[in-house]
């Protein structure tokens, strides 16, 4: 008897408990599961940009290097910077280069700018504020091609609409010494150019408004209020407040639409009247990226076409961080 409450009173040695085991499992699962998942939750997208975006990049870069010969259908022999060296030189290049940037430059600044102000008024208030937020977006929803085609039979040469209210007006005597008539939109450079770039304005101011709408909605009213209470009008509230609260939007917008503007491709393409629609009769309208369409599809020279789309990049990258250092150096002029 007294062997066996002994044998009770002696200390037993801790087992450790099954419970205990189990939590240390989920506790190490639990910061694992902190530490992948976001890497899983994102992975979708660069698995996807790799294949369709990094691999194609890389493989232009790797084929801008090679020749390609056309009469097999292959990949040629490693020729280093000659289709570089041939571009570069080629004044159809040259001019589609000069074309690109001229009709960038008519399209994206007037189309940032009245966007801005489109936003500015659409977040005032203004009676049927609804339906005006949905009629600005209404151009983006027809599909370029179509926009092309009504703009193209609007700004036809012999028989557009435009040119004959032109003709119209320009006997009348005034207008008549201005020298106000007709004009080639599709035979004169710069009208080319700036009928394409009615187009672009045509169709993405609306969007770009919405967008700076949605971040000048965003911007706390009571810094409105503020600047009100400080003598400070709709003016300066605009310049003081709104532009430098919405300038991550405008950094956004403005490199989106350098990006759309400088591979803009439908519009020279489907505007062209000519039997090989190659931006005009003597590439008066021709851009960049129709330039690598022509090389690289039709005639068949994917080096010299991957050459030039390589070019294109880099100046778009270029421009792209030109246009964000620009933003904030304004920006923050406008903040002082």
């Amino acid at each position: 008897m007294l062997t066996e409450q002994r044998a009770e009173a002696a200390p037993r040695e801790p087992a450790t408990p099954t419970v205990d085991r189990r939590l240390l499992r989920r506790q190490r699962r639990s910061r694992w599961d902190l530490k992948v998942s976001p890497y899983l939750y994102v992975s979708p997208f660069f698995v996807l940009f790799g294949i369709v975006g990094l691999y194609p990049l890389v493989y232009t870069v790797f084929l801008s290097v090679h020749d390609w010969d056309r009469l097999y259908y292959r990949r040629g022999g490693f020729n280093g910077w000659a289709n570089y060296d041939f571009v570069l030189h080629d004044p159809v290049f040259q001019k589609a280069l000069v074309n690109t940037f001229s009709i960038f430059l008519m399209s994206s600044v007037p189309q940032i700018v009245l966007a801005v102000v489109i936003a500015a008024l659409l977040d005032g208030q203004l009676r049927g504020r609804t339906f005006w937020r949905m009629s600005v977006l209404l151009p983006f929803a027809v599909v370029p091609a179509a926009a092309v085609l009504i703009f193209g039979s609007l700004l036809a040469d012999r028989s557009g609409l435009v040119n004959q209210v032109l003709a119209q007006i320009g006997d009348w005597p005034v207008l008549h010494q201005l020298g106000i008539g007709p004009v080639a939109w599709h035979d004169h450079r710069w009208w080319s150019h700036f009928a394409i770039a009615g187009m672009v304005n045509w169709r993405w101011t609306g969007y770009n408004a919405l967008i700076f709408l949605a971040a000048m909605q965003a911007v706390p009213r009571d810094l409105y209020e503020s600047a009100a209470l400080d003598g400070g009008g709709k003016i300066r509230q605009f310049w003081s407040v709104t532009l430098p609260m919405i300038r991550p939007t405008m950094v956004f917008v403005i490199v989106t639409s350098t990006i759309g503007g400088l591979q803009i491709f439908t519009e020279p393409r489907l505007f062209d009247d000519t039997p090989n629609r190659e931006g005009g009769a003597d590439h008066e309208f021709m851009t960049s990226t129709l330039y690598i369409y022509v090389k690289g599809i039709e005639d068949q020279f994917y080096g010299r076409a991957s050459a030039a789309a390589v070019i294109l990049f880099v100046i778009i990258v270029a421009i792209a961080l030109l246009n964000f250092g620009l933003t904030r150096f304004l920006t923050r002029r406008a903040e002082k």
